[in-house]
Order: structure tokens, then C-alpha cells, then sequence
């Protein structure tokens, strides 16, 4: 099968298109045929540093697909081949996404939304389970609180966004005053040009505030919960120390059903859709993270494959 994979650590170019065996299922595991597979910032940090444990003879990189069952393994029950499925399987260890075909236990995926085709959907998967894992899982959010997410206009902020909104919380955003417009039809209440001014000093008074960003940005954002509310990070373990009756807290996505199913359902309901910004074929993986790395998308980068 056609894979792209890392020939060593460093920049886009080290990524190849190349032929690889196909894997098989194992034990309660399925073999899914890929026809799309999301682009997501862990990838590009992983293609440079080699970031994640647990990667194989041939390094791979991405998580996010959207794709066909083709065959499953002893002990199934939950697919049977032709079922159209999402996922993120086995992060964060090596899954291989950039490939044609890849194998995960079942219960990394689930039944992709019928609402969305295969591109839309593989734009979802990581993304979305990082904000409902962080807002929902973590945080607890409900109606009538007041959201801050940071990066609103990102891979995982439109999708945090949308997330919140859906749970009945009033939701505050950070991002350049030229995506304030499709945040707002997404859903945001509020919206703060970061380039403008210091988000610490327009808002205050939030039960929850969903960082991507990280450093002093988090820090800051301390200033703005009030006693009892709740910082997420996403960037690392070491959670900036908040003050007596604040919480802090660092989310690591992991694979998840039940997740995945509650994502689909709000898609289904109207409540949740992916922005993708930029489609590119397989081939053009090393585009994709150069595109990527720049930082400017709004939504998703994905990647076309069958």
C-alpha cells in the first residue's frame, strides 16, 4: 500500500511517499481502508523531534482518518466490512494515517457522521475529542457558564467553539479581528482581537478557559477565572499554579468511543461542523505541514487518500 513515512527527524521534506506491507487485524482490531486523514500540529512536531514513544521499524505520522472497514479481526462485533468509520486510532503511539490503509482495536473508531463526507470527518477526530475531553470530560462545562478558548480559530478552538455553545455556555474568544466573522456564525458570543489588546484586561469573571497556547498566555489566564473555575491546557504537564480555589489541569487526548459518538451526535443535530481550510492529496503530506507550520489556517488541513 502507499504510506507516507519519516526517513528521519526534520523539517517537511523529510516526509516520502513510499510502498509498504499492508497491515493486518489483529485480535480485536480492524483494518479500515483510509480515505481521508486530518492534519493535525502533533504531527509536524512529531515529524521534526520525533516526539511520541512506541513508533515502529518505519516511523509514520498522523492519527486522524476517516475511511471504509475492510476487514476485522477475532472478537469484532461492533463493524463489519463496508461500514463507513472515523477515528483516531492507537495515539499516541504510532498509527500511520498517512496511508492507505490503517488497523486499530474497534473501539478506537465509530460510525462517522452520515451527515459529513470522508474529508469533513477526518477533520474531526483528534481535534474534537481534545476540546470534548477537555471541556466536557475535565471541566465539566454547563449551561450558563462562561467559556474563554483561546486560539478560537484553530483546529481545536472552532471545534472548542462550537462544543461549548452546544453545552448552553457563553462562549468568549481569542483570535485576529479578521476571523472574528466566522466565529461568530460558529457560535461565539464574544471575541477578543489578541493583537489588539491584552484578553487579561477585557474579560473576567470565567468558569472555564481552554488553552492551546500555552507560556504566559496561560498564565495569564489565571487572572481571568473566577474562585472555583478551571484552566485546561493542552500544551504539557507542568499547569502554571493557580491561586487558592483555582483549578489547573493538562489534557492528553486519548482514543475514544463514547466520545466519538457524542462528536457525531452533535453533528447530526446541526450543533457542530469542521472547518477545512486547505484539501491536498496524499502525495502533497510535506505541503500540508508546511502549510500547517505557518500557523494562519482556519479549521482543518486534510489530506485526500483513496
Amino acid at each position: 500500500m502507499r504510506a507516507v513515512v519519516v526517513s528521519q527527524w526534520g523539517g517537511p521534506e523529510v516526509l516520502t511517499e513510499t510502498e509498504v506491507d499492508r497491515p493486518e487485524p489483529g485480535l480485536g482490531e480492524i483494518l479500515v481502508r483510509v480515505h481521508a486523514a486530518g492534519v493535525n500540529p502533533v504531527d509536524w512536531k512529531t515529524r521534526a523531534s520525533g516526539a511520541f514513544i512506541g513508533w515502529g521499524p518505519v516511523p509514520t505520522v498522523g492519527w486522524d482518518v476517516s475511511g471504509t472497514v475492510e476487514a476485522v479481526g477475532p472478537g469484532v462485533t461492533l463493524y463489519r466490512a463496508g461500514d463507513e468509520v472515523y477515528g483516531m486510532p492507537r495515539f499516541p503511539q504510532q498509527a500511520g494515517g498517512y496511508a492507505e490503509y490503517v488497523t486499530a482495536p474497534a473501539r478506537h473508531f465509530a460510525r462517522k457522521p452520515a451527515s459529513l463526507d470522508h474529508v469533513q470527518a477526518a477533520a474531526l477526530p483528534l481535534a474534537a475529542l481534545t476540546a470534548w475531553q477537555a471541556l466536557v470530560d475535565t471541566a465539566g462545562v454547563t449551561a450558563g457558564q462562561r467559556v474563554l478558548v483561546h486560539a478560537a480559530a484553530g483546529g481545536v478552538g472552532h471545534l472548542a467553539v462550537q462544543i461549548a455553545k452546544a453545552r448552553g455556555a457563553y462562549v468568549i474568544g481569542t483570535a485576529s479581528a479578521a476571523k472574528h466573522e466566522v466565529l461568530r456564525e460558529l457560535g461565539a458570543d464574544e471575541l477578543i482581537d489578541y493583537r489588539a489588546g491584552d484578553f487579561a484586561e477585557a474579560v473576567s469573571d470565567v468558569d472555564v478557559v481552554l488553552d492551546a497556547l500555552g507560556g504566559e498566555v496561560a498564565q495569564r489566564s489565571l487572572k481571568v477565572l473566577k474562585p472555583g473555575g478551571h484552566l485546561v491546557t493542552l500544551l504539557g504537564p507542568d499547569v502554571p499554579a493557580g491561586a487558592d480555589g483555582v483549578h489547573a489541569s493538562f489534557v492528553m487526548v486519548e482514543p475514544d468511543l463514547k466520545g466519538l459518538e457524542e462528536i457525531a451526535a452533535l453533528v447530526e443535530q446541526g450543533l457542530l461542523r469542521p472547518l477545512v481550510e486547505t484539501v491536498l492529496p496524499l502525495e502533497q503530506a510535506a505541503r500540508a505541514h508546511e502549510i500547517g507550520e505557518q500557523g494562519r489556517t482556519t479549521g482543518k488541513i486534510v489530506l485526500t487518500v483513496a
